[in-house]
């Protein structure tokens, strides 16, 4: 039995991912994988390089996607499965992709994570981002952009004369289109994947990728991969070497004996088959090899303390059982990037499937031993000879043009293709899928200029050729507010605020008075930033039956302006902001800390402490984000300190009687 590939429909207790934030993504990203580099760390050339080669210094032109909850239900969602006589593999095309079960039929095996749920949290690059299966990572450091966004799916036909199930999108943050072909060989124990990333300009653009590989954990979970060291990452943000498998007293190829979550990118020697692989304590789990373009291979791990576990609950539901990443990527660790020059491209294979070593040497004291045993197993069940054939002979169904479709991703590769004419076998982007997003896009492009009764667009574009065009073209609201977004993109702050003040001259709506409050904020300028926002709320009326595109407005912005009015010292605007929000909105937590915040600012600890008491939860808490704690500890100094002053004695007496609540602990590092 060749592959097959069928639609089915998958129900699952989902939270609703919801609309993008009606507000432009002008805000520098967070720093959770900034990386700070001591001058001792001796370092690999090629690494050294790519660690500081284009970082993502912005999310433009994508959207935040902010618009979900935690109120879960029954939720059909399209997926497409893959099978033969030994696997069965179930995508999600309306959600990155994501390979969302892979069950090995002769055991009945499970081989991922598979989440119970569709919960989403704020771990993408944007935002809306969930846990469990198999996700595909492109655009920078971090979980894609497109997590939760819909791609392209359409069968191709396979290199062994079976049907091959293509996904590809346009990734937007890169302008990099990519493919991933999944097909699964007559007799097989392993999935087929193959990837390309083409780069169709000009010019050089810097490349990401990590398949990102969700595998259930307890304490017998053990990682192996064929390293004696392993790069370190944690959320301190340093970077360090250290030995594999212990380190500071500890085994931690064992997800469960850290404490806090971590990073470990295995240093593979060259010339050492790239494989990693996570097995039970009777031996058994997944393992994933590939060819050698996909260098790395790492281990992320929630640890066993109280954050890690809450993190976990966070993402599932309670009573679930955890899980660990297994990871591969085109470099060492993702905290790098690589340069993909004009025309040119990178394509590999990947391999996943069911393994089963000997548990005495996977689990014993030897770890030359324990390696030696799951390589041997790995090639006795799938050479390397065989992998390397494999995308020898899928190469050529690269380019294979698509047969059936069966999802339909976005129009942004339509838009691209029809500015430059570009010819990408393989991945069509008709002009089919373009959409209303697009289409104001697509008029400039062929008219000089925006449609008149249009309106503004939400959705911009950055990128030098367009800002090209929007110099070009008339000045009017929507010109010059999409000018000055990706003026500031390019790093052209002041010609940016100078379009964004005309925009305003042509009576748009608020958007530009938020973008000129960020640009204050990111010159430092507190008292100015206030003001812009203040001005940004005045403009906005309260009326919830708006058009569609103003209608969400109002929460956005008082989320982004209530800690800047605090900021400048203006408590009672502040508040008043608050009192603005409809009642249906307050429901989100995020209301409810900004209610506490607001409360201590006025120099009221009671009722701060009174908020937190009847509890709330943050829908998009960010990974990483100690806000929580921050505000509960700072409640606590001040109801400890009275009108006193708080001292490092009452800071110490406020934690030991006001210990923080488990519901509130995100906190991802020891302090």
């Amino acid at each position: 039995m060749a592959t097959s590939v069928r639609r089915t429909t998958l129900t699952l207790p989902a939270a609703p991912v919801g609309p993008v934030s009606p507000l432009p993504a002008v805000r520098t990203p967070g720093d959770v994988h900034r990386v700070e580099l001591s001058e001792d760390l001796d370092l690999p050339p090629d690494m050294a390089r790519q660690l500081r080669y284009a970082p993502l210094d912005s999310l433009l032109p994508e959207s935040v996607r902010d618009g979900y909850g935690r109120t879960r239900a029954d939720t059909a969602l399209d997926a497409l499965v893959i099978e033969n006589d030994r696997l069965r593999a179930t995508v999600l095309p309306g959600l990155g992709g994501r390979v969302h079960s892979l069950h090995h039929k002769p055991t009945g095996r499970e081989l991922l994570y598979r989440n119970p749920v569709l919960q989403p949290a704020n771990f993408a690059l944007n935002g809306a981002w969930f846990s469990g299966g198999i996700e595909w990572n492109i655009g920078a450091t971090g979980h894609t952009a497109l997590s939760c966004a819909p791609v392209h799916a359409a069968t191709v036909p396979a290199p062994d004369g079976g049907e091959m199930l293509r996904l590809w999108e346009w990734e937007r943050l890169r302008d990099l289109p990519f493919q991933v072909d999944l097909w699964l060989p007559e007799g097989s124990d392993f999935l087929y994947v193959g990837v390309r990333i083409r780069n169709p300009h000009l010019n050089a653009v810097p490349a990401y990728w990590w398949s990102n590989i969700a595998v259930p954990e307890d304490e017998h979970t053990r990682v192996l991969a064929p390293a004696d060291a392993a790069w370190h990452f944690g959320y301190e943000h340093r970077l360090r070497r250290i030995p594999v498998p212990e380190s500071d007293g500890a085994d931690r190829t064992y997800p469960l004996r850290s404490e806090f979550p971590a990073d470990h990118f295995y240093d593979i020697p060259d010339g050492e088959r790239r494989w990693i692989t996570s097995l039970d304590g009777s031996g058994h789990g997944l393992v994933h090899t590939s060819t050698d373009t996909l260098r790395g291979r790492k281990l992320f791990l929630w640890g066993a303390g109280r954050a890690g576990r809450r993190w976990q609950q966070w993402l599932t539901e309670p009573g679930t059982g955890g899980y660990a990443e297994i990871q591969a990527g085109l470099v060492r660790t993702q905290l790098e990037h690589v340069r993909l020059d004009g025309g040119a491209e990178f394509a590999w294979l990947e391999a996943y499937g069911p393994l089963a070593a000997d548990p005495a040497a996977v689990h014993g004291t030897d770890w030359a031993a324990a390696r030696r045993e799951v390589g041997d197993r790995l090639e006795a069940a799938l050479p390397r000879a065989e992998v390397d054939a494999a995308f020898a002979a899928w190469r050529p169904h690269a380019d294979l043009e698509p047969k059936e479709t069966l999802a339909t991703g976005s129009g942004w590769g339509a838009l691209e293709r029809a500015r430059t004419g570009h010819d990408l076998p393989g991945t069509p982007f008709a002009e089919s899928t373009i959409g209303p997003e697009q289409r104001p896009w697509l008029a400039l492009l062929h008219t000089g200029d925006f449609p008149r009764d249009a309106g503004v667009p939400t959705a911009p574009l950055v990128s030098a050729p367009w800002r090209d065009l929007l110099e070009s073209a008339p000045p009017g609201p929507a010109t010059d507010y999409h000018l000055g977004i990706a003026q500031w993109h390019a790093g052209d702050r002041a010609q940016a605020v100078r379009s964004w003040e005309r925009a305003l001259a042509h009576g748009t709506d608020c958007r530009p008075l938020y973008c000129l409050a960020v640009a204050e904020e990111t010159e430092g300028e507190t008292a100015r930033a206030a003001q812009r926002y203040a001005e940004a709320l005045a403009c906005v009326t309260d009326d919830e039956t708006g058009p569609e595109h103003t209608a969400p407005l109002l929460p956005a912005l008082v989320r982004a302006a209530v800690p800047a009015l605090l900021a400048a010292g203006r408590t009672d605007e502040a508040a008043a902001a608050l009192d603005r929000i409809p009642a249906a909105a307050r429901t989100n937590g995020r209301f409810a800390l900004l209610t506490a915040q607001v409360a201590l600012a006025r120099g009221d600890a009671p009722a701060a402490r009174a908020v937190f008491d009847r509890g709330f939860e943050v829908p998009d808490l960010r990974e990483g984000d100690e806000t929580l704690s921050d505000t509960w500890y700072a409640i606590a100094d001040r109801l400890t300190a009275g009108t006193g002053p708080v001292t490092p004695a009452v800071h110490a007496k406020a934690r030991a009687e006001h210990p923080l609540p488990e519901r509130y602990e995100f906190r991802m590092r020891e302090v």
